[in-house]
């Protein structure tokens, strides 16, 4: 969520974007991370943007001369929690007035609750916030730290092998465990098999770098670390936590602090990689202090505002 661009940009609605429209929008979420120092929409909208199929509305803002200055996402398909918003504005075209007008176009366009993700925390975006009655609802972190300082041993639990994820074996065992691990997450927790075989056929996916916490002597899964390569044209590559979650049957045995250095050495060894980043809530305390003792600290918050 941004605010500004030209004040004569015109907003459009539309439930479908073509080809074209998507790349621009894409073109526009680029050019504003590296701008702020933090991507301004998240995976879950990248993923729908790549997908004509997927079910969203979508509003363009457009200046006099057909160039995209600001772009905002709604995601309407879970009505009980509200709306999903994430919102860009250009950098060119900022502090003109369309990040307004396209706010303006999400409160006209939605009903029910809304929840706009605001990435970076930027100051412009909160300022937009206030000014329309959102509330300051929740904060995610993203934390880093050096994979050149020393990484831990993994110590696995007694009776407890790490292996890789097995693409169309382990898919629904996963399902379930990722369902127990987040069942009070708001969006981790319930995935489903789509929203997993999307990210498997991602380009970044490895199935080596998803190392799954099993008990030999059933095959059940307890555990497991997800992680990410990030690699942009002109940017160094980053490793990500990208998902860690522990079935809570396992919880209070170190299986957490296993995986989460077992991934870290994955990707400092086998990936050649010097830093590492991940996602966690700030109210999410446990899992905070975990990663502090690990050696992440606090890079920068993602924060998420609520109205209704």
């Amino acid at each position: 969520m941004s605010s500004a661009e030209p004040t004569s940009a015109q907003v459009t609605r539309t439930d479908r974007l073509g080809p074209t429209e998507a790349a621009d929008v894409l073109a526009l979420a680029r050019t504003a991370g590296d701008a702020d120092g933090a991507d301004p929409l998240d995976e879950h909208v990248l993923l729908r943007l790549r997908d004509p199929e997927a079910p969203a509305v979508h509003l363009t803002a457009r200046a006099d001369d057909g160039s995209l200055a600001g772009y905002a996402h709604l995601d309407t398909t879970d009505p009980a929690t509200g709306v999903g918003v994430e919102l860009v504005v250009h950098p060119a075209y900022r502090r003109r007035g369309t990040g307004r007008a396209l706010a303006r176009g999400v409160l006209a366009a939605a009903d029910g609750p809304l929840r706009v993700w605001a990435h970076g925390d930027h100051p412009s975006a909160a300022a937009l916030a206030v000014d329309l009655g959102f509330g300051r609802a929740r904060v995610l972190w993203q934390l880093r730290r050096p994979l050149t300082a020393p990484v831990p041993e993994p110590r696995l639990p007694d009776g407890v092998a790490l292996r890789a994820f097995r693409p169309g074996l382990d898919d629904e065992a996963w399902l379930a465990l990722n369902a127990r691990a987040f069942a009070e997450h708001p969006e981790q927790g319930r995935w489903s098999p789509a929203d997993l075989r999307v990210r498997l056929a991602e380009p970044w996916f490895d199935p080596a770098g998803f190392l799954l916490a099993v008990e030999e002597s059933t095959g059940r899964l307890l555990g497991f670390h997800w992680t990410k390569v990030h690699e942009r044209p002109g940017s160094a590559r980053i490793g990500e936590v990208y998902v860690l979650g522990v079935d809570p049957s396992a919880h209070g045995g170190g299986l957490g602090k296993a995986l989460t250095a077992a991934g870290l050495a994955y990707l400092r060894d086998r990936r050649g990689l010097d830093r590492v980043m991940l996602y966690v809530d700030e109210s999410n305390t446990g899992a905070v202090a975990l990663y502090e003792r690990l050696g992440f600290a606090r890079w920068s918050a993602h924060v998420n505002y609520r109205l209704g």
